[in-house]
């Protein structure tokens, strides 16, 4: 005769489970206390708003620097306020991201709804949350080249971006987004796009295409096109790479 055994499985300090007191994940409470971290804030640069080739939208750039070396963020929220002459909120939006050790980003948010004209804008990190590089970690080898801005003389549209990506990396990635931004002689940011890749092998090298339909106001001369793979995602990578990987070793 068989019995089956209905005990609750003990609760230590390894179980990789918060329970007990505990603070966090086996540590804090009844376990050894928690490892504190120490990082400095993440530092907004460069922010703007740019009208949309859609009238009553707006879209956003602003530049996040994390000065941190072995301090990342797997997920920040930020806050964007678009404001009048008064400084009244005429629209928000928040959002979140990731940013790794001793890297900077620019976040894009375009088409933001506003009934009237913005005069400025507001750009904030509200939550940071931060993780721990304790071992030797490798950015994702992603390139861009062949980068080209052309406006379209014929057919629908107004212009376009095109470029070849190229993952150098030894992953294969389900998804990489690629923020496209364009300056001006003076270095000044006159349009912003983006588009998303899915499914980018090892080894693999991919052309890309972002248009605008409508006309913007300035003259091209410079475009820059940065690459984005969440590597603190599992998500991010091809289904093959469930077991843990290079990227997922950070903790």
């Amino acid at each position: 005769m068989w019995i089956r055994s209905c005990t609750k499985p003990l609760e230590t300090c390894t179980d990789g489970i918060r329970n007990q007191n505990e603070e966090d994940v086996d540590c804090g409470g009844v376990c050894a206390a928690c490892k504190k971290i120490e990082a400095k804030d993440l530092i907004v640069g460069e922010t703007g708003i740019l009208d949309s080739t859609i009238q009553g939208q707006y879209d956003f750039f602003g530049l996040v620097t994390n000065t941190n070396n072995v301090y990342g963020s797997d997920n920040f929220t930020y806050q964007i306020r678009l404001k009048d002459e008064n400084g009244n909120v005429l629209s928000e939006k928040k959002g979140n991201s990731f940013i790794l050790p001793g890297d900077k980003k620019y976040i894009v948010e375009t088409n933001i709804l506003s009934d009237a004209h913005p005069a400025s804008v507001e750009f904030s990190i509200l939550d940071t949350g931060w993780i721990e590089f304790d071992t030797y970690y490798e950015k994702p080898d992603i390139k861009i080249v062949n980068k080209a801005y052309n406006e379209i003389n014929s057919g629908v549209g107004f212009a376009e971006a095109t470029g070849l990506l190229k993952n150098n990396s030894p992953f294969d990635f389900a998804s990489i987004k690629i923020k496209i931004i364009l300056r001006n002689s003076g270095g000044n940011i006159v349009a912003l796009n983006s588009t998303e890749m899915r499914t980018v092998n090892s080894g693999e090298e991919r052309d890309f295409r972002a248009s605008w339909p409508s006309r913007f106001q300035g003259t091209v001369t410079d475009i820059e096109a940065q690459p984005e793979v969440n590597v603190f995602s599992t998500d991010a990578f091809a289904k093959k790479y469930f077991k843990t990987q290079q990227f997922q070793q950070y903790k």
